[in-house]
């Protein structure tokens, strides 16, 4: 198969269009980021791989400034880090376990957990279970999980409060138009704090 980027950033730029249909969860999510901060609660954040680096970098977004440079810190804490933990519970017990630890030692009711996964996450098919397993010990601390998911939205996609679900297959378009919401909610969350 021959790659045409034609095609690719046709495809990348329809599905972004297609993002104007979720306006009304991206202002929601973006109230609920600002009704957490507010209540002096905090927004945990994860993902895997490129979904880990996207999340980080919507992180240093909360934390320093997006585009207005006196705006105050949004409280967060990043649950992919720091290395010396993740490979110590990697090593000692199963990595598929750390976002819960995570979860466990920095969540309180009345946070918010935040978690992109272009799948979703599937127990029986062993795939993004770290999420799946951060989700779960989420609500039962009564922590608000938002998700931004694609393919067929997977464990996220139902048992999270909020979730976008980007209507493709392709790993690479999912993330695009996850750094484009998440970009959104930063417009958004400088305009209001």
């Amino acid at each position: 198969m021959h790659f045409n980027l034609t095609n690719y950033l046709n495809n990348v730029s329809d599905t972004l269009k297609t993002l104007v249909n979720e306006e009304k969860k991206i202002i929601k999510i973006s109230d609920e980021i600002i009704k957490c901060n507010s209540k002096g609660n905090k927004i945990l954040l994860a993902g895997n791989g490129g979904s880990c680096s996207d999340v980080e970098h919507f992180g240093g977004e909360l934390i320093c400034t997006f585009s207005k440079k006196d705006r105050k810190p949004v409280s967060t804490q990043l649950l992919t880090g720091p290395s010396s933990s993740l490979t110590a519970w990697g090593n000692d017990f199963e990595f598929e376990t750390f976002f819960e630890r995570q979860v466990e030692a920095n969540g309180n009711k009345g946070d918010i957990l935040i978690l992109l996964s272009t799948g979703g996450g599937n127990l029986k098919k062993k795939i993004s279970t770290n999420l799946i397993y951060a989700a779960k010990l989420a609500k039962k601390k009564k922590i608000k999980i938002i998700s931004l998911v694609g393919k067929s939205g997977g464990y996220l996609y139902k048992n999270s409060d909020i979730s976008i679900k980007i209507k493709s297959n392709t790993t690479s378009v999912i993330q695009e138009a996850h750094m484009s919401i998440l970009h959104s909610i930063c417009y958004y969350l400088e305009e209001k704090l």
